[in-house]
C-alpha cells in the first residue's frame, strides 16, 4: 500500500512527463518534506548522471525520497518491532514507546493519536496500523524533540514573588552592532521583545525640541527618539510572553526631559504602564509575582522617596516638581559611569570604588553631585527603584524588598568568588541585575551561569552579539514556555539556604545522564565545500556549577554531512541538575587547529528527553536550520 499511496501523491505533478530541479524542490515541499539545497542538489545530480540529462522520472525520484527520508537508523527501530517490517500495529507501537522512549503511561489513546497525526496512509490509518512512512514522520516531529514538550508550554508556579524567577534580561537593547559605532535601531528592542526577552534597557539623554533620545552616550552610535523606542515596546511588548515587562532606563535627562519621558510613557503604554502599586496595597514585606503583573510594563529608575509617599500623591498633578537626590546614593550605578567608562577616562574614582570589598564608599563632601529627578518620573517607580548597591550587610539592613542593585560584571565576578553565601542570601530578597563591564567595546558577553548559580535574576546580555554565551541564554529561556521567566530552584528562593556553587553539599541531586550519539541528517556543509561535503565533529559540554562544568568531543566523521554516523557514547555525572545546561555543538573540522561552526542546540538537563531523541541545530545567529538535525539515544537516573 506504500507504493500505491506514493505513485498517488506524486503522479501529479510528472502528468506532463519528468522533472527538473526546480520541479523535484517542489514536490519535496509539497511533500513537506524539509530538504537542504546543497544535499539536494548533490542527490538530484547523482540520480541524473545515470542517465544524461537534467531531468528525472518517477523512479528517481522515489530513489531520491528514499535517499533523503528512508534513514537505515529509523528503520532498524522500525523492523526491531514490527513482525513483518512493513507495519507497526497500535500495540507494537504501545512496545516501543514505553520501551524505548520511557512513555510509561502510554496506553492506546496515545498510540491512536500518534497514528492519527502522523500516518499519511489511509488504508493504514483506518487500521490503526502505522507503516514506516508514518513511523519516520513521528520521528522527525517536536514529539521526538530531545526537548520536553511539557516544557515548551508555561508549566511552572508563576505565584511567587518577582525575585524568584531568573528573568530574560537585555543589556544596550537599542544597540544592533557594537558598542562604540554601531548604528542604534529600533530592531534591537523588536528582535528582543520576540524572543521573550523580559528586561529592556533604554539609555535616555536630552535631545533637540525638549525631545529625549536614546543612544549610547558619549559614543558614535546613531540616536532615536524616546518616543519610538516607547511605540515599538507598545505595539511588541506582549507578543511572545503575557508576563511583566521591565524596563531599565538609564537616565541622562534633565528634570525638565524627564517629564516629557513621564508623558510618553503614561500615553503611548496607557493602561498596560504600572504606575501605583497593585490593588492600591503597599505590601513592604514581599514582591508581587509574574502573574499578578501580567501585561504590565514596570519603570526602572531611580526614585525620590518611598513608595508610600509617591501613593499618597497619586491623584495630583505632579508637573514640574523636582527632587534632589544626592549623589553619594547612586554613583556608580550602572547608568552614571562604568557603563561610558572606556570614553571618560578622566574619571578615575570609579575604578577604585568598583574593586573595594564591600565597605561603603568614603563620602567625599566636595565629590557630591546633586541629581535631580522629576517626580512626575518617579512616581512611575513601583516594584523596580534602582538602589546604589553598597554592601550585602548595608543591603540586608537598609534595603527593601522593591528596590533593586544592578552590579558590574567585574564586581560581581569578586563576590562571587569571595561572598557566595552571602550573594545568594541578597539574591534570595532582591532583584538583582548584572551587566557588562563598559569596556566590552564590541559588546562581546560574559558567561551568564555563574551569575545564574548565585541566584542573579536579570543577567543582562548584548542580545546584538552571537555566542556561546547568548546560546545559553536563549536555551535558559526556552523553558517554561519561553516566556522569559523560569522559576529558580528551591534552593536559591530559601532565604536560609546554605547552598552555594562552590559547596553545593546537601542540595546535589547527582544525575547520571549517557547520551548515545547515534547520527546527524543533512548538517550544512562546510562552507569551503564545492558540494555538500564536510568534516563534523560534536561536542557536548555542560554547563553549571563549577563541579559540573564538562567537555567531550566526538571522533569526525570524513566527507559526510548528509547523514554521518558516529554511535558513541558520552556520559555526565551531574551534582545540580536543576542548574546545568547542556550543549551540543556541530563542527566541521577544517584542520587540527582550526574547526567551523556548522549548528548548535543548548537546552537545560532538566529540559531533557529520554529515548531516541532529535536534536534541532540553530545557526550562529540563533536562527533553527530547518532541515539538519542530530540522532541521540538519551538515557538518565
Amino acid at each position: 500500500s506504500s507504493h500505491t499511496w506514493f505513485w498517488n501523491v506524486i503522479q501529479n505533478d510528472f502528468k506532463t512527463g519528468n522533472i527538473d530541479l526546480e520541479g523535484c524542490m517542489r514536490l519535496l515541499e509539497k511533500m513537506q518534506i524539509p530538504f537542504d539545497e546543497d544535499h539536494l542538489k548533490h542527490i538530484f545530480r547523482k540520480a541524473v548522471d545515470k542517465h544524461s540529462g537534467n531531468v528525472i522520472s518517477m523512479d528517481d525520484f522515489r530513489a531520491i525520497y528514499r535517499a533523503l527520508v528512508h534513514r537505515p537508523e529509523y528503520e532498524e527501530l522500525f523492523k526491531a518491532y514490527s513482525t513483518d517490517g512493513i507495519i507497526l500495529s497500535d500495540t507494537q507501537l504501545i512496545k516501543f514507546l514505553v520501551k524505548e522512549q520511557f512513555q510509561i503511561e502510554a496506553n492506546e489513546t496515545t498510540a491512536l493519536e500518534i497514528i492519527m497525526k502522523y500516518e499519511p496512509i489511509d488504508d493504514v490509518r483506518k487500521k490503526r496500523q502505522m507503516s514506516f512512512e508514518g513511523f519516520i514522520r513521528y520521528m522527525r516531529s517536536d514529539e521526538c524533540s530531545i526537548f520536553k514538550s511539557q516544557h515548551r508550554t508555561i508549566y511552572q508556579d508563576m505565584n511567587q514573588p518577582l525575585c524568584d524567577y531568573f528573568i530574560s534580561s537585555s543589556h544596550n537593547t537599542y544597540l544592533i552592532a557594537d558598542q562604540l559605532m554601531g548604528p542604534s535601531h529600533l530592531w534591537g528592542y523588536t528582535s528582543a521583545l520576540l524572543k521573550g526577552c523580559r528586561c529592556l534597557e533604554i539609555d535616555c539623554w536630552d535631545g533637540t525640541n525638549n525631545e529625549p533620545i536614546v543612544y549610547h552616550g558619549h559614543t558614535l552610535t546613531s540616536k532615536i527618539p524616546f518616543r519610538s523606542v516607547i511605540h515599538v515596546i507598545d505595539k511588541y511588548a506582549f507578543m511572545s510572553s503575557a508576563y511583566p515587562l521591565v524596563l531599565s532606563l538609564e537616565n541622562h535627562c534633565s528634570p525638565k526631559q524627564q517629564e516629557v519621558m513621564a508623558d510618553c510613557l503614561k500615553s503611548i503604554l496607557g493602561d498596560k504602564l504600572l504606575s501605583s502599586p497593585i490593588g492600591g496595597e503597599v505590601d513592604m514585606t514581599r514582591l508581587p509575582s509574574p502573574e499578578a503583573l501580567k501585561f504590565k510594563v514596570l519603570i526602572k529608575n531611580k526614585k525620590a522617596g518611598t513608595l508610600e509617599e509617591s501613593v499618597l500623591r497619586m491623584n495630583y498633578d505632579n508637573h514640574g516638581e523636582t527632587e534632589e537626590l544626592s549623589d553619594s546614593d547612586f554613583l556608580s550605578e550602572d547608568e552614571d559611569t562604568n557603563d561610558t567608562l572606556p570614553l571618560q577616562r578622566s574619571r578615575t574614582p570609579t575604578k577604585r570604588r568598583g574593586d573595594r570589598r564591600s565597605s561603603p564608599p568614603p563620602k567625599k563632601k566636595s565629590k557630591v553631585r546633586k541629581i535631580k529627578i522629576a517626580l512626575a518620573l518617579s512616581d512611575l517607580v513601583v516594584y523596580t527603584k534602582s538602589q546604589k548597591f553598597v554592601s550585602f550587610e548595608y543591603s540586608l539592613m537598609n534595603q527593601q524588598c522593591y528596590e533593586n542593585n544592578s552590579i558590574g560584571e567585574s564586581q560581581a565576578r569578586k563576590l562571587v568568588r569571595h561572598s557566595a553565601k552571602e550573594f545568594i542570601s541578597h539574591t534570595t530578597r532582591f532583584i538583582t541585575r548584572i551587566y557588562p563591564k563598559g569596556t566590552r567595546m564590541s559588546s562581546s558577553n560574559y558567561n551568564p551561569q555563574e551569575f545564574w548559580n548565585v541566584g542573579c535574576q536579570m543577567v543582562a546580555l548584548n542580545f546584538q552579539t552571537p555566542g556561546t554565551q547568548m546560546e545559553l541564554q536563549d536555551g535558559k529561556f526556552l523553558d517554561n514556555g519561553g516566556c522569559g521567566y523560569v522559576l529558580k530552584p528551591e534552593f536559591l528562593r530559601d532565604r536560609n539556604t546554605t547552598f552555594t556553587p562552590q559547596n553545593v553539599g546537601g542540595y546535589s541531586k547527582p544525575m547520571s545522564l549517557s547520551i548515545r550519539l547515534i547520527s546527524g541528517h543533512q548538517l550544512p556543509p562546510s562552507s569551503l565545500s564545492k558540494t555538500n561535503k564536510a568534516d563534523p565533529k560534536v561536542q557536548i559540554e555542560i554547563f553549571g556549577v563549577p563541579e559540573d562544568q564538562a567537555r567531550k568531543k566526538s571522533s569526525v566523521v570524513k566527507s559526510n554531512a548528509l547523514s554521518p554516523k558516529w554511535n558513541e557514547t558520552f556520559s555526565f555525572n551531574i551534582q545540580v541538575p536543576e542548574l546545568a545546561m547542556i550543549r551540543f555543538c556541530v563542527e566541521d573540522e577544517v584542520s587540527l587547529v582550526n574547526n567551523e561552526f556548522l549548528g548548535q542546540f543548548t537546552l537545560p538537563v532538566m529540559s531533557l528527553n529520554s529515548g531516541y531523541r532529535n536534536i534541532p541545530l540553530l545557526s550562529k545567529e540563533g536562527i533553527k536550520l530547518e532541515s539538519a538535525s542530530l540522532f541521540a539515544h538519551v538515557w538518565y537516573y
